[in-house]
């Protein structure tokens, strides 16, 4: 830290070399305009000129209005560097409840094969869709009372975010399939994971989300690949109403009428059962 210390505060100052060491002892290598005023006790037209020159200086990268990344001293000559992008997607949630979810969750728990590059975040506060250091960021509006099923994710020793756990995860991607790459890479994920989900916890978050479709389809996969017991099946079935949906909402409406579980099998058993050789 002295190191650190010492050659900033030769380049910019002791305000500026202030503000540097008191966000790395913070561990908030993405920062914000309100942080530095609130470090320095700068105005925030006096914060703005301070965090410019820093980027001058090949200290600070900006990564959209108002938001940017620390270059790491052990970079050398480097003048740009882009933080994790989940630690990002934290500060573009602001104070509001947020975790990392759907497609990033799915890739985070490694129930997927294929890369995602698209980083979803479900908040209780509304965010636009945007890009912001090379990464495409989706959030996903939710209520107060859909805040749950969620732990922490380390990026390293000292940071972390929140994230979805693996059973909210499958819930999700199970409302939302298009946040994932459809039905099948849902299955894909409940298959490889079905030794370590817990069944039970899986169908209490369907019933507290209490979303029909959900509902249905939890337990159409529960039931095809045989990892849960009567009584958990029954307790989704008694659930569901006379209304027919679509196994998979992104493919056409095609495909055999399934009646115990008012499902529309546009994906068709066989297709779901490839994923077993995975």
């Amino acid at each position: 830290m002295n190191k650190i210390h010492n050659s900033q505060t030769k380049t910019l100052g002791p305000r500026a070399a202030q503000l540097i060491v008191e966000l790395n002892e913070l561990r908030r290598s993405t920062f914000t305009l309100a942080d530095v005023g609130s470090i320095t006790g700068l105005s925030a037209s006096a914060a703005r000129n301070l965090v410019h020159k820093a980027q001058q200086r090949g200290l600070v990268t900006r990564l959209k209005p108002g938001l940017y990344n620390l270059v790491p001293f052990e970079l050398g000559r480097a003048t740009e560097h882009v933080d994790s992008p989940y630690l990002i997607a934290r500060e573009l949630a602001g104070a509001a409840p947020y975790f990392l979810s759907h497609g990033t969750a799915f890739e985070l728990h490694r129930m997927v094969t294929q890369p995602n590059f698209t980083i979803y975040v479900s908040c209780t506060r509304r965010v636009r869709p945007q890009t912001v250091g090379g990464y495409d960021f989706r959030f996903i509006h939710i209520t107060d009372k859909q805040e749950f099923g969620i732990i922490k994710h380390w990026i390293d020793k000292q940071r972390f975010v929140m994230i979805s756990d693996m059973e909210r995860t499958i819930i999700d991607g199970l409302r939302h399939p298009a946040y994932v790459g459809g039905i099948s890479e849902v299955a894909k994920g409940l298959w490889m994971k079905r030794d370590t989900l817990k069944v039970e916890r899986l169908v209490n978050y369907a019933q507290r989300l209490g979303v029909g479709a959900v509902i249905r389809r939890l337990g159409y996969l529960l039931e095809h690949y045989e990892l849960a017991d009567a009584p958990a099946l029954k307790s989704l079935h008694d659930l569901i109403t006379a209304t027919y949906l679509r196994l998979d909402p992104l493919l056409p409406a095609e495909g055999a009428y399934l009646s115990r579980w008012r499902l529309q099998l546009n994906v068709t058993p066989e297709e779901l059962d490839t994923v077993r050789l995975t």
